[in-house]
């Protein structure tokens, strides 16, 4: 009979998530709440129209633009795209949140690429809505080359946090040298992205 060695197997599950709260809610020291408290009036103007002006604008109400969000695990981002090919959301991470995206003016062509490196994409119109997982690099761009478009993303974190890849690795200090040889490209290459990434 044919002795078998025994495979001990353990499973490790880590949990990050906004920690729970043992009040109602949480309010800074020398705040005494009142209904102001609990509204966030910045959005006005980010819902109708263009970014002004600019490719894309982000208008957010995470804890640092609404501290009424503290301990609720939620927050908000009204997303503008000039119409494209500029207006582009470019490819970035949320490390600590899913994303839910819906529409409510225009069109919105997305994509998110999954650990198997494969690419979904989709384009969206007024009303429709998409989800982001946590962690998986996504990206948007207004589908219109006339109009601009406006979103509303939703998050399960007061601080969702948004590493944007171009930006990361090009604009972090990273030599050249690593960098070409990373992309299997030459240095000069690498210099006029790092250049482009640092303005």
């Amino acid at each position: 009979m044919e002795k078998h060695p025994r495979v001990l197997s353990a499973s490790l599950t880590v949990h990050a998530a906004d920690p729970d709260i043992l009040t109602d809610f949480i309010t800074p020291p020398g705040v005494n709440p009142d209904a102001k408290f609990f509204t966030f009036t910045g959005f006005k103007e980010a819902i109708t129209g263009g970014p002004n002006g600019v490719p894309f604008k982000v208008t957010k109400a995470t804890e640092s633009e609404f501290p009424a969000l503290a301990g609720q695990s939620v927050s908000l981002a009204v997303l503008q795209y000039e119409p494209s090919p500029t207006g582009i959301n470019p490819p970035h991470i949320h490390p600590r949140s899913a994303e839910l995206l819906l529409v409510i003016q225009g069109v919105v062509k997305v994509g998110l690429i999954d650990s198997a490196n494969e690419l979904y994409t989709q384009t969206l119109y007024a009303g429709d809505a998409f989800i982001f997982p946590k962690g998986l690099v996504h990206f948007q761009v207004n589908g219109d080359s006339k109009y601009p478009a406006v979103a509303v993303a939703a998050f399960g974190s007061v601080n969702p946090g948004a590493i944007v890849l171009p930006k990361n690795i090009f604009g972090s200090g990273i030599p050249n040298w690593v960098l070409a040889q990373s992309f299997k490209t030459d240095v000069e290459t690498i210099s006029k992205l790092v250049s482009a990434n640092l303005g």
